[in-house]
């Protein structure tokens, strides 16, 4: 499996401060925000990981993480002139995803639970059709929401509802076969111009291929595209690891304890930041083992 991360966009909804920076650079607490998307695809086993980023943005996303080497994984990158949909990020990045199933992470989009690695991993295996993960909310007519039947089947897909059938909010994480390609292709402008990603859902959902995977009790999922989530992702995110001292999205402990990198290779990294926290952190867990 592949993974893309859609990390263009604009952030309006972030201005002023989004006006000199990708929002997925902002920081959340001690990390940028690219981190967490790019961790849940390390978590999901996955390691050819293509980011989609604005042409003037890209080159920041370059210094930043590189080629991933330094992880044990292979990063791409590829321009989204201007905002074009959730679901143009297929049709960019078709030459990467080439004849492979494909997992698509939103760049401001946080998720954490318990095991969550291990799940992501069992689901990624040999995708059918296209899997989507459901979060309960309080304003589900916010939302793009999934309808379940009594078996727990997906059966519709509703687009901030007036009169909500359902409080299970589709969140920024996908996996699709390789007919998503095919199928995105197919795709018409909505009235904002843009390629819809519910309208790809849809798809599989009318063909009987769409599964839904309620995120209950455990799991946190968090979009930072507001001045307010902002905020509370990184108090989330500081309240947590100063409580349980571990490091949400810590992507050296990560590609070490994936297999990704040995234990000199994760302590050396921790090494360069030796000055930061995060740092220190990194290399104490590399020599605890």
């Amino acid at each position: 499996m592949k993974g893309v991360i859609l990390a263009g966009g604009n952030g309006t909804r972030l201005h002023p401060i989004t006006l000199g920076i990708s929002k997925q650079l902002l920081p959340v607490y001690d990390k940028p925000m690219i981190y967490y998307p790019l961790s849940v695809l390390m978590l999901a086993g996955i390691t050819e990981i293509e980011i989609i980023t604005t042409p003037q943005e890209q080159e920041a996303f370059r210094r930043l993480l590189g080629d991933g080497s330094w992880l044990g994984i292979s990063l791409t990158y590829a321009e989204q002139e201007k905002p074009r949909g959730l679901a143009d990020a297929f049709l960019v990045s078709a030459d990467h995803i080439g004849d492979d199933s494909v997992a698509l992470v939103l760049g401001d989009n946080i998720f954490h639970g318990y095991e969550f690695g291990p799940m992501l991993q069992r689901l990624s295996q040999n995708v059918q059709g296209c899997v989507l993960f459901g979060y309960p909310v309080r304003d589900p007519e916010r939302y793009g929401i999934g309808v379940l039947d009594r078996n727990g089947e997906l059966v519709a897909i509703e687009e901030k509802p007036e009169r909500p059938r359902s409080n299970l909010a589709i969140t920024g994480l996908y996996l699709y076969d390789n007919k998503v390609v095919e199928f995105a292709r197919r795709l018409q402008p909505s009235e904002r111009g843009e390629l819809e990603i519910t309208d790809l859902n849809r798809i599989y959902v009318e063909r009987g291929e769409a599964t839904l995977v309620p995120l209950g009790r455990g799991f946190v999922w968090l979009d930072a595209g507001t001045h307010d989530a902002l905020m509370e992702a990184g108090n989330y995110v500081q309240i947590l690891e100063h409580r349980q001292g571990v490091r949400i999205a810590c992507l050296e402990e990560i590609a070490w304890r994936m297999g990704y990198i040995d234990r000199e290779t994760c302590y050396r990294l921790g090494s360069r930041l030796a000055n930061s926290a995060y740092g220190r952190y990194i290399m104490e867990v590399a020599e605890a083992g």
